[in-house]
């Protein structure tokens, strides 16, 4: 697994996994005083209140961004309702609770957001990398 840090505002922990980043730029548009790239450390944590914080993770379409509630027992999983969202010259975004199978007939569990690969560029398919972006891909 490569760089993962978490920041904590001793209520909740986001955690970032700097693989699994796309680049989407979602937590900086949509949390801005609290998600900022050119600044280190690039997460403000206490900039924004624990349910804001919580809301806008969610909304990563990668899962490199992902949480826990300190004290909380963190190994069970939220069920949630499956939606799918093709994001214009971007990725398929599927939110909720899915089982991926992959050719080698292993399986992996994707809980709340996960970002699958539209252009076909991507060096981590089935999942998006944010190839896309520099391949121009329009759809």
């Amino acid at each position: 697994m490569g760089k993962v840090k978490e920041y904590s505002n001793g209520d909740v922990t986001v955690v970032w996994e700097a693989e699994k980043c796309i680049h989407s730029g979602i937590c900086v548009k949509g949390l801005g005083e609290v998600f900022q790239p050119k600044e280190r450390p690039w997460i403000k944590i206490n900039a924004a209140s624990s349910e804001a914080l919580v809301n806008q993770v969610k909304a990563c379409p990668s899962g490199a961004l992902g949480y826990y509630m300190n004290g909380e027992d963190t190994q069970e999983a939220e069920v949630l309702e499956t939606k799918v969202e093709v994001l214009e010259n971007g990725p398929l975004l599927v939110y909720g609770t899915l089982k991926v199978t992959y050719k080698d007939g292993s399986q992996d569990t994707k809980n709340k957001t996960t970002a699958f690969c539209r252009c076909g560029a991507s060096q981590n398919k089935p999942y998006c990398d944010g190839a896309h972006v520099k391949d121009g891909f329009q759809g």
